[in-house]
């Protein structure tokens, strides 16, 4: 009878053994896991920072493109309006010039006539003269 109390509490001790060893095997799977799950997670935290970074990057990039643009179109509508400034300031003297050179043209013109006038006035008063020298 003690022989075969012996052998079953070694057969117990034996089950006990097996049980436990399986139980570790099953816990470290599960840590495996867990660790595994857990590297998955922040690698994944770690995709998305560094998706979001890059897209505020490229946010930033395009914002400074459309402020240089703005810029660049502010300082060729700046120079467009100082050209057309600077052309109707020209046209302006130009007419003036014009204005100028007609009304010394109509000045000229107008000595003239009246000198031609002066002439035929003293023909005119020479001739009476003359004519009233011979009556």
């Amino acid at each position: 009878m003690k022989e075969e109390e012996k052998k079953k509490k070694e057969e117990k001790e034996k089950e006990e053994k097996k049980k436990e060893k399986k139980e570790e095997k099953k816990n470290k799977k599960e840590e495996k896991e867990k660790e595994k799950k857990e590297e998955e997670e922040e690698n994944k935290e770690e995709e998305k920072k560094e998706k979001e970074e890059k897209e505020k990057e490229e946010k930033e990039k395009e914002e400074n493109k459309e402020k240089e643009e703005e810029k660049t179109n502010e300082e060729k509508e700046e120079k467009k309006k100082e050209k057309e400034k600077k052309e109707e300031e020209e046209e302006k003297k130009k007419a003036e010039e014009e204005k100028e050179k007609e009304e010394e043209k109509q000045t000229k013109k107008k000595e003239e006539k009246e000198k031609e006038e002066e002439k035929e006035e003293k023909k005119k008063k020479e001739k009476k003269e003359k004519k009233k020298e011979k009556k």
